[in-house]
Protein backbone atom coordinates (compact mmCIF):
# COMPACT_ATOMS: atom_id res chain seq x y z
CA UNK A 1 0.00 0.00 0.00
CA UNK A 2 1.38 3.29 -0.63
CA UNK A 3 2.46 5.69 1.47
CA UNK A 4 0.23 8.48 2.15
CA UNK A 5 1.92 11.36 3.81
CA UNK A 6 5.75 11.43 2.79
CA UNK A 7 7.91 13.64 4.34
CA UNK A 8 8.56 17.79 3.01
CA UNK A 9 4.50 16.61 0.83
CA UNK A 10 2.03 19.56 1.68
CA UNK A 11 -0.65 17.99 4.31
CA UNK A 12 -3.55 19.68 2.29
CA UNK A 13 -3.82 19.90 -1.85
CA UNK A 14 -6.40 21.40 -4.19
CA UNK A 15 -6.44 20.14 -7.76
CA UNK A 16 -9.40 20.61 -10.66
CA UNK A 17 -10.11 18.77 -13.58
CA UNK A 18 -12.68 20.05 -16.61
CA UNK A 19 -16.07 18.63 -18.22
CA UNK A 20 -16.05 18.06 -21.92
CA UNK A 21 -18.59 19.15 -24.70
CA UNK A 22 -19.22 15.77 -26.19
CA UNK A 23 -19.50 17.07 -30.08
CA UNK A 24 -20.24 13.72 -31.51
CA UNK A 25 -19.39 9.68 -30.94
CA UNK A 26 -20.03 9.22 -27.36
CA UNK A 27 -21.79 6.28 -26.95
CA UNK A 28 -19.15 4.76 -29.19
CA UNK A 29 -16.74 4.47 -26.59
CA UNK A 30 -18.91 2.11 -24.20
CA UNK A 31 -18.69 -1.23 -24.08
CA UNK A 32 -19.45 -4.00 -25.88
CA UNK A 33 -19.79 -1.39 -29.05
CA UNK A 34 -16.64 -0.10 -28.71
CA UNK A 35 -14.81 -3.58 -28.28
CA UNK A 36 -16.01 -5.12 -31.20
CA UNK A 37 -16.38 -2.36 -33.83
CA UNK A 38 -14.22 0.50 -32.24
CA UNK A 39 -15.24 3.91 -31.57
CA UNK A 40 -14.65 7.63 -32.21
CA UNK A 41 -15.56 10.58 -29.85
CA UNK A 42 -14.84 14.73 -30.45
CA UNK A 43 -15.07 16.67 -27.27
CA UNK A 44 -13.58 19.54 -25.92
CA UNK A 45 -12.72 20.71 -22.51
CA UNK A 46 -14.54 23.66 -21.01
CA UNK A 47 -13.32 26.12 -18.32
CA UNK A 48 -15.92 24.92 -15.50
CA UNK A 49 -14.56 22.54 -12.57
CA UNK A 50 -14.60 19.55 -10.42
CA UNK A 51 -12.71 20.86 -7.53
CA UNK A 52 -11.30 18.37 -5.20
CA UNK A 53 -10.14 19.18 -1.58
CA UNK A 54 -7.80 16.42 0.03
CA UNK A 55 -5.99 16.95 3.23
CA UNK A 56 -3.68 13.39 4.79
CA UNK A 57 -2.21 12.76 8.26
CA UNK A 58 -5.90 12.93 9.86
CA UNK A 59 -7.86 10.11 11.40
CA UNK A 60 -10.09 10.02 9.25
CA UNK A 61 -10.03 6.46 6.96
CA UNK A 62 -11.41 5.87 3.53
CA UNK A 63 -14.02 3.68 4.69
CA UNK A 64 -15.66 6.90 7.01
CA UNK A 65 -15.98 8.52 4.04
CA UNK A 66 -19.56 9.11 3.14
CA UNK A 67 -19.20 10.08 -0.72
CA UNK A 68 -19.24 7.02 -2.39
CA UNK A 69 -16.79 8.68 -5.14
CA UNK A 70 -14.39 10.06 -2.08
CA UNK A 71 -13.98 6.53 -0.78
CA UNK A 72 -13.91 4.83 -3.44
CA UNK A 73 -10.89 6.85 -4.66
CA UNK A 74 -9.05 6.90 -0.98
CA UNK A 75 -9.36 3.00 -1.32
CA UNK A 76 -7.28 3.02 -5.06
CA UNK A 77 -5.06 5.26 -4.18
CA UNK A 78 -4.15 3.64 -0.93
CA UNK A 79 -4.88 6.39 1.64
CA UNK A 80 -4.62 5.18 5.23
CA UNK A 81 -5.56 8.30 7.10
CA UNK A 82 -7.50 11.43 4.92
CA UNK A 83 -9.92 13.80 4.53
CA UNK A 84 -11.61 14.41 1.22
CA UNK A 85 -14.32 16.46 -0.54
CA UNK A 86 -15.20 17.35 -4.55
CA UNK A 87 -17.32 20.27 -5.94
CA UNK A 88 -18.30 21.33 -9.10
CA UNK A 89 -19.73 24.43 -10.64
CA UNK A 90 -21.66 22.14 -13.33
CA UNK A 91 -25.14 21.11 -12.18
CA UNK A 92 -25.41 17.68 -11.01
CA UNK A 93 -26.99 15.10 -13.75
CA UNK A 94 -26.11 17.46 -16.68
CA UNK A 95 -24.63 14.99 -19.39
CA UNK A 96 -21.48 17.16 -18.84
CA UNK A 97 -19.19 14.27 -17.36
CA UNK A 98 -19.15 15.94 -13.91
CA UNK A 99 -19.35 13.04 -11.46
CA UNK A 100 -15.51 11.98 -14.25
CA UNK A 101 -14.09 15.37 -14.11
CA UNK A 102 -14.57 14.80 -10.07
CA UNK A 103 -13.01 11.09 -10.22
CA UNK A 104 -9.93 12.91 -12.20
CA UNK A 105 -9.46 15.74 -9.79
CA UNK A 106 -9.50 13.14 -7.18
CA UNK A 107 -7.39 10.77 -8.67
CA UNK A 108 -4.98 13.42 -9.42
CA UNK A 109 -4.90 15.39 -6.16
CA UNK A 110 -3.92 12.25 -3.99
CA UNK A 111 -1.46 11.50 -6.76
CA UNK A 112 0.19 14.13 -6.08
CA UNK A 113 -0.40 14.19 -2.41
CA UNK A 114 1.71 10.76 -2.30
CA UNK A 115 4.63 12.21 -4.81
CA UNK A 116 3.15 9.66 -7.53
CA UNK A 117 3.86 10.95 -11.02
CA UNK A 118 0.75 10.20 -13.18
CA UNK A 119 0.70 11.25 -16.99
CA UNK A 120 -2.57 12.26 -18.44
CA UNK A 121 -3.85 9.19 -19.64
CA UNK A 122 -3.05 7.01 -16.63
CA UNK A 123 -4.62 9.59 -14.49
CA UNK A 124 -7.78 9.35 -16.93
CA UNK A 125 -7.59 5.25 -16.84
CA UNK A 126 -7.32 5.16 -12.70
CA UNK A 127 -10.44 7.95 -12.76
CA UNK A 128 -12.25 5.60 -15.13
CA UNK A 129 -11.48 2.03 -13.11
CA UNK A 130 -12.42 3.88 -10.26
CA UNK A 131 -16.18 4.55 -11.66
CA UNK A 132 -16.51 1.69 -13.39
CA UNK A 133 -14.92 -1.12 -11.34
CA UNK A 134 -15.02 0.00 -8.13
CA UNK A 135 -18.44 1.85 -8.18
CA UNK A 136 -20.18 -0.72 -10.66
CA UNK A 137 -21.47 2.53 -13.13
CA UNK A 138 -21.62 2.05 -16.68
CA UNK A 139 -20.14 4.47 -18.97
CA UNK A 140 -17.62 4.99 -21.61
CA UNK A 141 -14.15 6.43 -21.73
CA UNK A 142 -14.03 10.08 -22.87
CA UNK A 143 -15.09 12.20 -19.97
CA UNK A 144 -11.81 10.89 -17.99
CA UNK A 145 -9.95 11.63 -20.66
CA UNK A 146 -11.39 15.03 -21.71
CA UNK A 147 -10.64 16.11 -17.99
CA UNK A 148 -7.21 14.79 -18.10
CA UNK A 149 -6.24 16.11 -20.82
CA UNK A 150 -8.44 19.29 -21.47
CA UNK A 151 -8.66 20.67 -24.96
CA UNK A 152 -10.41 19.59 -28.07
CA UNK A 153 -9.92 15.82 -28.32
CA UNK A 154 -10.76 12.81 -30.69
CA UNK A 155 -10.11 9.75 -29.19
CA UNK A 156 -10.47 6.53 -30.62
CA UNK A 157 -10.53 2.71 -28.98
CA UNK A 158 -9.21 -0.29 -31.67
CA UNK A 159 -8.02 -2.48 -28.86
CA UNK A 160 -6.41 1.05 -26.92
CA UNK A 161 -7.76 4.44 -26.61
CA UNK A 162 -5.87 6.84 -28.96
CA UNK A 163 -5.73 10.45 -28.30
CA UNK A 164 -5.32 12.80 -30.33
CA UNK A 165 -4.90 16.70 -29.09
CA UNK A 166 -6.38 18.69 -32.30
CA UNK A 167 -5.28 21.99 -31.16
CA UNK A 168 -8.01 24.27 -32.28
CA UNK A 169 -6.64 27.72 -33.27
CA UNK A 170 -7.19 30.68 -30.52
CA UNK A 171 -10.12 32.25 -33.03
CA UNK A 172 -11.90 28.75 -33.20
CA UNK A 173 -11.65 28.22 -29.49
CA UNK A 174 -13.66 31.83 -29.18
CA UNK A 175 -16.18 31.42 -31.91
CA UNK A 176 -16.94 27.72 -30.25
CA UNK A 177 -17.27 29.68 -27.21
CA UNK A 178 -19.31 32.23 -28.28
CA UNK A 179 -21.14 30.79 -30.85
CA UNK A 180 -22.12 27.35 -28.84
CA UNK A 181 -25.30 28.22 -26.29
CA UNK A 182 -25.23 25.43 -23.53
CA UNK A 183 -28.39 25.09 -21.42
CA UNK A 184 -28.93 23.71 -18.92
CA UNK A 185 -32.48 22.42 -18.95
CA UNK A 186 -33.42 22.10 -15.16
CA UNK A 187 -33.88 18.27 -15.20
CA UNK A 188 -31.22 16.01 -13.87
CA UNK A 189 -30.95 12.48 -15.31
CA UNK A 190 -29.18 8.96 -14.53
CA UNK A 191 -27.51 7.83 -17.02
CA UNK A 192 -26.63 4.24 -15.90
CA UNK A 193 -29.93 2.71 -16.98
CA UNK A 194 -30.15 4.06 -20.47
CA UNK A 195 -26.72 3.29 -21.63
CA UNK A 196 -27.85 -0.37 -20.12
CA UNK A 197 -30.52 -0.08 -22.66
CA UNK A 198 -28.11 0.90 -25.60
CA UNK A 199 -26.09 -1.68 -24.78
CA UNK A 200 -28.17 -4.06 -25.04
CA UNK A 201 -29.95 -3.15 -28.26
CA UNK A 202 -26.37 -3.23 -29.84
CA UNK A 203 -25.99 -6.61 -28.34
CA UNK A 204 -29.04 -7.74 -29.97
CA UNK A 205 -28.22 -6.37 -33.33
CA UNK A 206 -31.27 -3.87 -33.83
CA UNK A 207 -30.50 -2.68 -36.80
CA UNK A 208 -31.34 0.95 -35.87
CA UNK A 209 -28.85 1.16 -33.15
CA UNK A 210 -26.20 -0.18 -35.14
CA UNK A 211 -26.73 1.77 -37.92
CA UNK A 212 -26.81 4.92 -35.73
CA UNK A 213 -23.87 4.35 -33.70
CA UNK A 214 -21.64 3.47 -36.90
CA UNK A 215 -22.52 6.90 -38.44
CA UNK A 216 -22.26 8.76 -34.93
CA UNK A 217 -18.36 6.92 -35.01
CA UNK A 218 -17.95 8.96 -38.51
CA UNK A 219 -19.21 12.11 -37.80
CA UNK A 220 -16.95 12.08 -34.34
CA UNK A 221 -13.98 11.92 -37.30
CA UNK A 222 -15.35 14.00 -39.53
CA UNK A 223 -16.18 16.89 -36.54
CA UNK A 224 -12.02 16.66 -35.86
CA UNK A 225 -11.50 17.58 -39.05
CA UNK A 226 -13.82 20.85 -38.79
CA UNK A 227 -11.82 21.77 -35.50
CA UNK A 228 -8.53 21.28 -37.11
CA UNK A 229 -9.77 23.61 -40.01
CA UNK A 230 -11.29 26.25 -37.88
CA UNK A 231 -15.04 25.64 -39.61
CA UNK A 232 -17.70 26.29 -37.07
CA UNK A 233 -20.24 26.16 -39.49
CA UNK A 234 -19.72 22.97 -40.67
CA UNK A 235 -19.13 21.67 -37.44
CA UNK A 236 -22.63 23.21 -36.53
CA UNK A 237 -23.98 20.89 -39.26
CA UNK A 238 -22.49 17.92 -37.82
CA UNK A 239 -23.90 18.45 -34.46
CA UNK A 240 -27.68 18.75 -36.09
CA UNK A 241 -26.59 15.21 -38.17
CA UNK A 242 -25.51 13.93 -34.99
CA UNK A 243 -28.67 14.43 -32.82
CA UNK A 244 -30.67 12.89 -35.24
CA UNK A 245 -29.07 9.44 -34.83
CA UNK A 246 -28.35 10.07 -31.43
CA UNK A 247 -32.15 10.29 -30.63
CA UNK A 248 -32.71 7.00 -32.63
CA UNK A 249 -30.67 5.11 -30.01
CA UNK A 250 -33.44 5.15 -27.42
CA UNK A 251 -36.88 6.67 -27.09
CA UNK A 252 -36.03 7.95 -23.68
CA UNK A 253 -33.00 10.18 -25.27
CA UNK A 254 -35.39 13.29 -26.09
CA UNK A 255 -37.90 14.97 -24.10
CA UNK A 256 -40.58 17.20 -25.42
CA UNK A 257 -38.42 20.47 -24.02
CA UNK A 258 -35.50 18.96 -25.71
CA UNK A 259 -37.85 19.22 -28.71
CA UNK A 260 -39.11 22.42 -27.88
CA UNK A 261 -35.75 23.87 -27.41
CA UNK A 262 -34.62 22.66 -30.54
CA UNK A 263 -37.48 24.19 -33.09
CA UNK A 264 -36.94 27.28 -31.18
CA UNK A 265 -33.13 27.95 -31.67
CA UNK A 266 -33.33 26.22 -35.21
CA UNK A 267 -36.27 29.00 -36.28
CA UNK A 268 -33.76 32.04 -34.54
CA UNK A 269 -30.64 30.75 -36.50
CA UNK A 270 -29.05 28.07 -35.40
CA UNK A 271 -27.00 25.73 -37.70
CA UNK A 272 -27.32 22.47 -35.26
CA UNK A 273 -28.24 21.39 -31.80
CA UNK A 274 -27.89 18.15 -29.71
CA UNK A 275 -27.75 16.92 -26.17
CA UNK A 276 -25.11 16.10 -24.01
CA UNK A 277 -24.58 12.99 -21.92
CA UNK A 278 -27.40 9.94 -21.91
CA UNK A 279 -29.46 12.94 -22.25
CA UNK A 280 -33.36 12.46 -21.00
CA UNK A 281 -32.39 15.44 -19.57
CA UNK A 282 -29.16 17.46 -18.62
CA UNK A 283 -27.54 19.99 -21.04
CA UNK A 284 -28.27 20.80 -24.86
CA UNK A 285 -25.46 22.35 -26.72
CA UNK A 286 -26.75 24.41 -29.32
CA UNK A 287 -24.36 26.27 -32.02
CA UNK A 288 -25.69 28.99 -33.63
CA UNK A 289 -24.64 30.89 -37.17
CA UNK A 290 -22.10 33.92 -37.14
CA UNK A 291 -23.70 36.77 -35.80
CA UNK A 292 -27.13 35.35 -34.31
CA UNK A 293 -25.83 33.99 -30.95
CA UNK A 294 -27.81 36.49 -29.24
CA UNK A 295 -31.39 35.95 -31.00
CA UNK A 296 -30.66 31.94 -30.35
CA UNK A 297 -29.90 32.44 -26.64
CA UNK A 298 -32.88 34.07 -26.44
CA UNK A 299 -35.64 32.29 -28.41
CA UNK A 300 -34.45 29.23 -25.92
CA UNK A 301 -33.98 31.10 -22.64
CA UNK A 302 -37.34 30.16 -21.36
CA UNK A 303 -36.54 26.59 -21.58
CA UNK A 304 -33.37 26.33 -19.12
CA UNK A 305 -30.31 28.15 -17.55
CA UNK A 306 -27.51 29.10 -19.68
CA UNK A 307 -24.32 28.00 -19.22
CA UNK A 308 -22.00 30.18 -20.12
CA UNK A 309 -18.74 28.83 -21.23
CA UNK A 310 -14.80 29.26 -22.21
CA UNK A 311 -12.43 26.69 -23.18
CA UNK A 312 -9.94 24.58 -20.99
CA UNK A 313 -6.81 23.91 -22.19
CA UNK A 314 -4.25 22.44 -19.29
CA UNK A 315 -7.07 19.33 -18.15
CA UNK A 316 -6.27 18.45 -14.87
CA UNK A 317 -4.04 20.99 -12.60
CA UNK A 318 -3.37 21.59 -9.29
CA UNK A 319 -4.34 24.99 -7.37
CA UNK A 320 -1.12 26.49 -6.11
CA UNK A 321 -3.11 29.52 -4.86
CA UNK A 322 -4.67 27.19 -2.77
CA UNK A 323 -1.31 25.23 -1.29
CA UNK A 324 -0.10 25.58 2.42
CA UNK A 325 3.49 27.01 2.29
CA UNK A 326 4.84 24.78 4.57
CA UNK A 327 3.02 22.78 7.52
CA UNK A 328 4.17 19.70 9.81
CA UNK A 329 5.81 16.69 8.81
CA UNK A 330 3.81 13.49 8.42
Amino acid sequence: MRQSAARGVPRLLTGRAPPPLDFGGGWTDVSPYCDEEGGAVCNIAIARYAIANVAIGLTTTPLEAHDPLVRAALLRAGVTKATASVSSDVPVGSGLGGSSAAGVALAGTLAALGGESLDPAALAERSRRTEVEDLGLAGGFQDHYAASFGGALLLTYDGCIGVESLAPSAATCEAIARRGVLLYTGVSRISASTITAVSDAYRARDHDVCAALARMKSLAVAMAASLRAGDVDALGAQLAEHWVHQRALHPTITTERIEAIGHAAARSGALGMKALGASAGGCVLVIAREGREGEVARAIAPFGERLHFTIDHLGFDLVPALIPSGGPEA
